[in-house]
């Protein structure tokens, strides 16, 4: 289901400064921004301070923010470049292996005989590289668009699709490699999903 634009009345009070109108920009992108932001950081803390950083940023830059673009690409765009700058970060900093294991990513009353099934697809999604995986989440953890991915991303729309069939590509063979087989239901899959 896709993510659906604010009404334009409450973005024009919240880029006039409206307290109660930014809250409720927040409280309707909240989740799916923090989900995205977990799923490419994988670690529960940060992705809240991230996430804070991300809607810090929305609120300082919504003032010069066009009422002729779509918000929900520019908050994921925002989003976007908060998450590669603190993989870039990690990236230089100093790898500590053994100050302990990472948490595993909770999954909310899962029925039993899917536990395994959706622990393998975001062990599959979270070894996709940084590209693949943005994209994917995006599109089927998020619900936005090619369009509105392609937009986010600044990348052609064709990169996009590519993307995506490319990302779910890799989950289902990393689940082949595990000896499972996805039923359609679960949405990994180059077919998966299309639109």
């Amino acid at each position: 289901m896709p993510l659906p634009q604010p009404e334009l009345a409450i973005l024009r009070r919240a880029q006039r400064g409206d307290a109660r109108a930014f809250a409720i920009i927040v409280t309707t992108y909240e989740a799916p921004v923090f989900n995205y932001v977990l799923r490419m950081i994988g670690d529960r803390s940060l992705a809240e301070d991230l996430t804070q950083d991300v809607f810090l940023r929305i609120h300082h830059g919504l003032s010069g923010f066009s009422l002729r673009c779509r918000f929900t690409t520019w908050l994921f765009q925002v989003a976007k470049n908060r998450v590669v700058d603190e993989l870039r970060a990690r990236e230089r900093r100093p790898q500590l292996s053994s100050l302990g294991e990472q948490r595993e990513l909770e999954v909310v009353d899962p029925p039993p005989e899917r536990v395994e099934l959706i622990d393998a697809v975001w062990r599959g999604v979270g070894s996709l590289n940084p590209d693949l995986r943005t994209a994917l989440l995006l599109r089927d953890v998020v619900g936005l668009s090619y369009a509105e991915i392609a937009d986010s991303l600044e990348i052609t729309l064709a990169t996009v699709k590519w993307r995506i069939y490319k990302a779910r590509e890799e989950v289902q063979l990393a689940l082949g490699r595990e000896g499972i087989v996805p039923s359609r239901e679960v949405g990994v899959g180059p077919a998966a999903g299309s639109a």
